[in-house]
């Protein structure tokens, strides 16, 4: 395991990361083998697992993107949300064709924790001036609302080797939105934190 991304709001352990991907791990194998998820009962939950945060899970296959997907409201506790979208990156990821138990060898997992926000049901912190987004620790989330937005994860920047304004326009595309839409009052800028560790 390691943690690539480390910032000040980190919260969990390592040993509690470490319990997060071996839930992952044996979500994927059960799910593949006969569609069946391990009971969460069976895992030593600490507080901190069983507090409501949002989550997302990537899937590799020898570095290659299989499939990510998340949620960002704190909608389940963190254990319960990494479970679920290991299922939904595995299976339910419209960009890929699902993961077979046969790549489940192949396949590396990753988790992106989300931190806490402004508010409980959120992990989103409004942006009121650009120098409050620090390229490594936040990601971007912008929306119009009642629209749904689009959100970048903090890694995204620091992989694809972006400064804050290339980070600005792309969450701006991911959404559909216009360049420079996070300028204009109608929409609303947001950062995030998220704990990033991975499989090795």
């Amino acid at each position: 395991m390691s943690t690539e991304f480390s910032t000040s709001e980190d919260y969990l352990t390592e040993s509690e990361q470490a319990l997060l991907l071996k839930i992952a791990r044996d979500t994927l194998t059960e799910y593949l083998a006969d569609r069946s998820l391990p009971g969460l009962d069976t895992y030593t939950l600490t507080d901190t697992l069983r507090e409501l945060h949002g989550a997302f899970v990537t899937l590799r296959n020898r570095g290659e993107l299989r499939g990510c997907v998340g949620y960002a409201a704190n909608l389940e506790p963190l254990a319960r949300a990494v479970q679920l979208n290991t299922v939904n990156a595995a299976a339910h990821d419209c960009r890929f064709a699902p993961v077979t138990l046969a790549e489940a060898p192949s396949i590396t997992i990753e988790i992106s924790a989300l931190g806490h926000g402004d508010t409980p049901e959120k992990p989103f912190k409004r942006v009121h001036d650009l120098s409050e987004i620090v390229i490594g620790r936040d990601g971007l989330y912008i929306e119009q609302p009642p629209m749904r937005g689009g959100i970048l994860l903090p890694q995204v920047a620091v992989e694809q080797g972006w400064g804050v304004a290339q980070f600005l326009s792309a969450v701006c595309r991911k959404a559909g939105y216009p360049d420079g839409a996070w300028r204009l009052a109608e929409y609303k800028l947001y950062r995030f934190t998220a704990q990033h560790f991975a499989e090795v």
